[in-house]
């Protein structure tokens, strides 16, 4: 029962650890939306996504509204968003997605991770070109129509939609550079946009043994940890 009781607790703070990481990223993302364009988020498009993705990981809208407030503050933190590039153990390239109040001490801490293990912190687009930038919509499914949605959407940047069976959602993917058509053509339609991501995605993959994947796993795993890095983007299949 005292080791029952020990793996429950251990899940229940892991859940716990991650959603805390959530709210933090969240409140790092709206300060800088409110930076940008304003604590308005009728005026500022990329304060609604990001208000709408606290919404999805159940942020509290006084956690919201008091880091819009912060965010407003002269004296609030100033943060950038970083990425850093590199290879993970057997030769398999990672981007590291931050945001930081201070580049000196992520880089730091980003070359750590790669070095220990067995990784190397690399130089600007020496990996990004193995991936694409894209923005990833999960919209409430409804009774929407797949191919006539496809056919609605085509002009606005839709590169791929595809049916969460599970959550009965669309996912429709943009390159990064359609965010913005695609948000307005969406909101036009009063279509339900439940979590908006902007990732990375890989153009080809790489097999590893599962030895060696579960090296690599362990360096990004830690990575996740930091709370200056955002997210971890790799090419294994």
């Amino acid at each position: 029962m005292g080791r029952i009781f020990q793996t429950r607790k251990a899940t229940m703070f892991k859940r716990y650890a991650k959603m805390a990481k959530a709210f933090t990223k969240i409140g790092r993302e709206i300060v800088m939306a409110v930076k940008l364009g304003g604590p308005n988020p009728d005026s500022n498009p990329r304060l609604r996504m990001v208000i709408q993705n606290a919404k999805a990981v159940n942020m509290p809208k006084v956690n919201v509204e008091s880091a819009i407030k912060r965010a407003t503050e002269k004296d609030s933190t100033n943060y950038d968003e970083v990425i850093y590039e590199g290879y993970a153990p057997h030769g398999v390239p990672v981007l590291v997605e931050c945001t930081t109040n201070n580049p000196t001490r992520t880089v730091a801490s980003v070359r750590m991770y790669f070095s220990r293990a067995n990784g190397a912190l690399s130089t600007n687009g020496s990996v990004s070109f193995m991936f694409d930038h894209v923005v990833l919509f999960k919209i409430d499914a409804g009774s929407l129509n797949k191919d006539e949605l496809e056919l609605e959407l085509i002009d606005f940047g839709l590169e791929d939609i595809t049916f969460d069976e599970d959550h009965k959602q669309y996912i429709i993917q943009t390159q990064f550079s359609d965010y913005g058509k695609m948000q307005h053509a969406l909101e036009e339609r009063h279509i339900n946009v439940i979590e908006t991501s902007k990732v990375y995605a890989p153009t080809t993959t790489k097999e590893l043994s599962a030895d060696h994947e579960a090296e690599v796993m362990a360096m990004i795993e830690k990575m996740e940890e930091d709370d200056d890095i955002e997210a971890v983007y790799h090419n294994i299949a």
